[in-house]
């Protein structure tokens, strides 16, 4: 386990509000019904590697919280916001994930980016009976019932991305470079990405695989491979890279002459927010697979980008007005929606009341209407293909007609497995 300091832990607690010392040990049980604030806890990385993808989703939580509010909260009551940092320190997301819990005793928690982080808080959330919104896109192949997950599984995003390059539309590829960050979401990702290549005929030797720790800043040697790969025409990189690793491997990409017309990348962990630390001049014309880009035009979509640029400029948060928004904070801004109207048709705050409430709750979100599933505890949304323009935005280059039903578990890796907690009691096996 990752050491750190009392005072360490005191500090960042007691930033957040944290009362220490109360309640440890207890199983979760939240305040007696009053018309005082109802507290709700915020778990994302404030600093470290992730940082440059997380403290936007803190952000767009925290201006979600203000409208509701606005408007006189939820049941009558005030939304209270606990933030913590857990620093990109996966064992220390366990802790801010008890504290939040057990000594703070929220109602919900909306938190976690990496697929590591997010087993780490796993067994906390099922000891303890909380509730944990993650709206980060994920490699699926979990289901759990103190989880909503409002990110694309495989089959929204993973698939559709590859989908799209094999195509004709896409350029027609035949080889892929599959890169990712060392860590559960890369590598399970790219265990169904080669899975679903090997499907479609695409032969073993045409499919390259490489993993970089987090943090990773020298990719010279790497990308010097993927340009030996891609020399004979053909190839595209399939990129589950992860953080501020990003900046320095499309960089070097472009030093070496790569271009999206001879080797696009494919990310599926990039999107505008991390596009704004970039130089985009190289990177026009390399794709994105998500669920939501800013340029998506609906009415909803323009108050959304609107409000989070006034919203950012009001707080003074780094970037001002010149902020941006993109997927996975979609995905968190709507996340707080629909835990508010599970919340109202429960006429509860208590999590079994919540989590039924949940299932097949709808919302007019910024991409268009989303609905939860009504019994997996995932999202039907659609999916989009972009294109990096030289602003750093995307223009849409394909979207799927309406929403597409999530599938935790992936029909190319585990075609066997199913989830149901409404009739299953979770993941079961599918009779042949």
């Amino acid at each position: 386990m990752v050491e750190y300091s009392r005072r360490g832990f005191i500090k960042g607690g007691l930033a957040a509000g944290a009362v220490l010392g109360a309640g440890l040990g207890f199983p979760h049980v939240l305040p007696a019904q009053d018309k005082g604030p109802i507290k709700i806890g915020v778990l994302h990385s404030l600093s470290g590697t992730m940082a440059i993808s997380e403290v936007s989703l803190r952000d767009v939580v925290l201006m979600a919280v203000e409208e509701i509010n606005a408007k006189g909260g939820v049941l009558g009551r005030k939304i209270q916001p606990v933030v913590v940092d857990p620093a990109s320190n996966w064992d220390l997301f366990a802790e801010k994930a008890k504290q939040l819990l057990l000594q703070e005793k929220v109602a919900v928690v909306f938190g976690c980016w990496t697929s590591v982080s997010r087993k780490s808080v796993l067994p906390v959330f099922e000891n303890n009976n909380g509730l944990l919104f993650y709206p980060v896109q994920y490699e699926g192949e979990e289901c759990s019932r103190n989880v909503f997950y409002t990110g694309a599984t495989p089959n929204q995003q993973l698939i559709p991305g590859a989908e799209y390059l094999m195509s004709k539309e896409g350029g027609g590829y035949k080889k892929f470079y599959l890169l990712g960050t060392d860590y559960v979401f890369p590598r399970t990702a790219n265990k169904i990405l080669r899975a679903f290549l090997r499907a479609k005929g695409v032969p073993a030797d045409n499919i390259a695989e490489e993993y970089t720790p987090f943090n990773h800043q020298d990719y010279q040697t790497i990308v010097g491979k993927i340009k030996r790969f891609a020399s004979g025409g053909g190839a595209c990189v399939l990129s589950t890279i992860n953080g501020d690793s990003n900046v320095p491997f499309y960089k070097e990409f472009g030093n070496q002459g790569l271009r999206s017309e001879n080797a696009p990348i494919m990310a599926y962990s990039v999107a505008e927010d991390e596009l704004r630390g970039m130089d985009t001049s190289a990177l026009v014309g390399h794709l994105a697979a998500w669920n939501y880009f800013q340029s998506v035009e609906t009415a909803n979509n323009k108050k959304f980008v609107q409000a989070f640029k006034a919203y950012a400029k009001k707080a003074n948060l780094p970037g001002g007005d010149k902020r941006v928004t993109d997927d996975p904070m979609e995905a968190a801004y709507f996340g707080v929606y629909i835990w508010k109207q599970a919340v109202e048709k429960a006429k509860s705050f208590e999590v079994d009341a919540v989590r039924k409430a949940v299932y097949g709750q709808t919302f007019a979100a910024p991409s268009g209407t989303i609905k939860m599933h009504e019994y997996n505890h995932h999202t039907y949304r659609p999916v989009l293909i972009g294109e990096i323009l030289k602003d750093g935005q995307f223009k849409i280059v394909t979207r799927t007609k309406g929403l597409v039903e999530p599938e935790p578990w992936s029909k190319y890796t585990s075609p066997d497995k199913g989830c149901d907690w409404v009739k299953q009691k979770g993941t079961y096996q599918k009779k042949a």
